[in-house]
């Protein structure tokens, strides 16, 4: 088994590459950038537009207006059918929390790479360091670093604070407190997303809800290093979410773009905001009626970007149907979310794809669970 020391050693770290710029006599040939993190054109090369993500404000759902949860289940209905992507104000969560968890990321993604190989990803676990995903990918690398962890709805044990402890030390005691509230915080706002949702498609006010009461999601963030020659690379590559529910919090840098109308258009930041946005699970638990949109983000040759993920996802075992009104005619099999784990952890890698590939997997895999 590979050890920690041994994958640092033999790791290509991008930001080692943020080399002073030399004159470059054939522009298709980069100064700096390893190969492996270099992307085709297919991939980078497009124009961009600025996607008209409606901005949904939560207050009058929250106090029971019935004409602004009207209008927001509207708007989501919009949304969610046509590219799966839309923000929220008046969500609920403390600024002041935001502005914490958002400090303490950059603060740890700032540390030498010796200080943060306690929490080093290692043989295939789904928790932890991952730089540029090198571990477990030897091309098309993102141009970044991700923490990732688990929370686990009605869990008394405060385990995000013990992550913290357990693997970096008291040290981070601190860091691990803010990251169990700001978990317990955006479980919260998922569920009144995920009573919204269920408006808008007119099934029953708490079939979304009761379904991930006792979700078993997972915490990322994710640090964008500057790159001198981002045209050539991609801080995260092009896929769908494979979870249910995705929400985010980005700074005001930028980088997040969506494919929507056969283009990439960015979301830009806007401070008050979060971002939430449709994946493959609650797509195919809506029966294909809300869409989960191929996304990515990009980097810029001068700016670190720090972003935080929130994928809501049910416990392991729930069985992912639609609901009765949603079922006719069936698009996608029964399943797990602990067959999608299998299936993205083992045989695929996330991309533009996922979902559909899941689905011609489960099949020839469950013959006996066919779509009807």
């Amino acid at each position: 088994m590979e050890t920690q020391a041994s994958v640092l050693t033999n790791l290509v770290t991008p930001w080692e590459y943020k080399a002073k710029k030399e004159q470059n006599p054939n522009p298709k040939q980069p100064n700096h950038v390893p190969k492996n993190f270099i992307w085709s054109d297919g991939d980078i090369g497009q124009e961009k537009d600025k996607l008209d993500a409606p901005v949904i404000d939560l207050s009058g759902f929250t106090t029971r207006d019935e004409s602004a949860t009207r209008k927001a289940a509207e708007l989501i209905k919009e949304a969610c059918s046509n590219h799966g992507f839309f923000q929220v104000v008046n969500h609920g969560v403390d600024p002041s929390l935001l502005d914490e968890a958002y400090k303490l990321a950059g603060h740890f993604f700032r540390r030498p790479t010796s200080e943060k190989s306690c929490a080093l990803k290692i043989g295939g676990a789904m928790w932890g360091l991952a730089l540029a995903h090198a571990d477990r990918f030897t091309s098309n690398l993102p141009w970044k670093e991700t923490l990732s962890f688990p929370y686990h709805a009605n869990d008394s044990d405060n385990m995000v604070q013990n992550y913290f402890t357990s693997t970096m030390g008291n040290e981070f005691e601190k860091t691990g407190i803010v990251y169990q509230k700001y978990c317990e915080e955006m479980h919260k706002l998922s569920m009144v997303i995920m009573e919204l949702l269920a408006i808008s498609l007119g099934v029953e006010q708490d079939f979304f809800t009761n379904f991930y009461e006792d979700a078993k999601s997972i915490m990322r963030m994710n640090y964008y290093p500057p790159c001198d020659e981002p045209n050539l690379v991609l801080g995260t590559g092009p896929h769908c979410d494979p979870t249910s529910l995705t929400v985010l919090y980005q700074d005001d840098v930028g980088g997040l773009e969506v494919f929507v109308q056969d283009k990439w258009q960015s979301i830009e930041p806007r401070a008050d905001a979060l971002v939430i946005n449709i994946g493959d699970t609650l797509m195919a638990m809506t029966n294909g009626k809300y869409k989960s949109c191929l996304h990515r983000a990009v980097v810029n040759d001068n700016t670190e970007r720090v972003s935080m993920a929130f994928f809501l996802c049910p416990r392991e075992d729930k069985v992912v149907r639609p609901p009765g009104p949603l079922s006719e005619p069936r698009m996608y099999p029964d399943f797990s979310w602990s067959d999608v784990i299998h299936f993205t952890q083992n045989h695929y890698r996330a991309d533009t794809n996922t979902l559909q590939c899941f689905t011609k997997w489960k099949l020839d895999n469950c013959p006996s669970n066919v779509v009807v």
